[in-house]
């Protein structure tokens, strides 16, 4: 395929990058003195209590509720590690996946709420052609090392 300016490889990578500012983006914003004092999966409580499907109230109450201040550190720093992993192209199929599993997860918390549902439905889009593209072929360190194929 002919592309202006850059090579397919590239404009995959532009994509990758633009992911992975994206889920930086996502880590800046947080008021991280509220959010690691138990405000944002308070937050994600109340909504996980009032979803229309019990397993995801049940799958929360089991898992997320019990240690919150773990899981605030774990949604925090998951978001910063997609994010540099996806910008600089280290283990990014490893990052790609896990991506597209928090979109997916955050898309499930949020599906009553369809503001959210088209940041996480794109965010999981870009995630999959990244994958599926091979998009670590140009501009990373798993392409200078020779990783993923």
């Amino acid at each position: 395929m002919q592309t202006i300016w850059l090579t397919d490889a590239e404009w995959l990578a532009v994509l990758r990058i633009g992911l992975g500012l994206w889920w930086l983006e996502s880590w800046r914003h947080k008021d991280k003195k509220s959010w690691f004092a138990g405000g944002g999966i308070d937050w994600a409580a109340g909504v996980a209590a009032k979803h229309r499907w019990s397993v995801v109230r049940t799958g929360f109450d089991r898992v997320v509720k019990p240690r919150p201040r773990l899981m605030a550190y774990v949604v925090a720093y998951a978001e910063l590690a997609l994010g540099l992993g996806l910008i600089i192209g280290l283990l990014t199929p490893v990052a790609l996946i896990a991506g597209l599993v928090l979109n997916l997860i955050y898309l499930v918390l949020m599906i009553h709420d369809w503001a959210e549902q088209g940041q996480n439905l794109m965010m999981a889009l870009v995630s999959a052609v990244g994958f599926f593209a091979v998009s670590w072929q140009s501009w990373s360190v798993d392409g200078a090392l020779g990783l993923f194929w």
